[in-house]
């Protein structure tokens, strides 16, 4: 078992950091989380639902970060936020409002047109930041964010995960750094 006798509550605006090296479960964890891995024994509840039967509902309210980036290379800044929304049903009206605001959130305002691959890598962290927050998620689960960037975007993540902790959303973040964690 990777990851066995694991009990934790974490209340809603709060920030819960999963730290243990390579391997430790922390992913596994994440998974059960979402519902895309099935406990073997015992029981999770993820927003007031059980999970995995009702992980379908629960995703509708969480935001993900995963540990790699995976934007579409083929899409500019601003469709990559518009097809992600698309996938929760936000419509087009509501997309176009929110999207400028997710822009400022990641620093990307003067990006949004630029293609994927021209952007650095914290850019990217920032921008798979900005589409985790399109559907207005109550949670946001994120794996490993900083793991290879320079320490200043490190530090550009921070202070956007504390505007996120001021306004009430609730972090689950996994890392090797004891720093972050703390």
């Amino acid at each position: 078992n990777v990851v066995d006798n694991v009990s934790f509550t974490v209340r809603r605006g709060e920030c819960i950091g999963l730290l243990g090296p390579n391997g430790a479960g922390k992913t596994t964890l994440l998974r059960l989380v979402l519902g895309t891995a099935t406990p073997s024994a015992g029981q999770l509840q993820v927003l007031g639902r059980p999970v995995p039967m009702q992980a379908g509902l629960v995703r509708a309210q969480i935001g993900l970060v995963p540990q790699a980036d995976n934007l579409d290379p083929d899409f500019s800044v601003v469709e990559n936020l518009y097809i992600y929304g698309r996938y929760f049903g936000l419509s087009r009206a509501k997309l176009e409002a929110q999207i400028p605001s997710l822009l400022d959130f990641a620093a990307l305002s003067e990006r949004a047109d630029a293609k994927i691959g021209d952007l650095s890598g914290g850019m990217k962290r920032r921008l798979t930041l900005a589409r985790a927050l399109i559907n207005d998620p109550q949670l946001l689960i994120l794996d490993e964010p900083t793991t290879g960037l320079d320490p200043q975007a490190r530090q550009l993540i921070w202070r956007r995960l504390r505007q996120l902790l001021v306004q009430g959303k609730t972090l689950m973040i996994t890392t090797h750094y004891m720093e972050e964690a703390e």
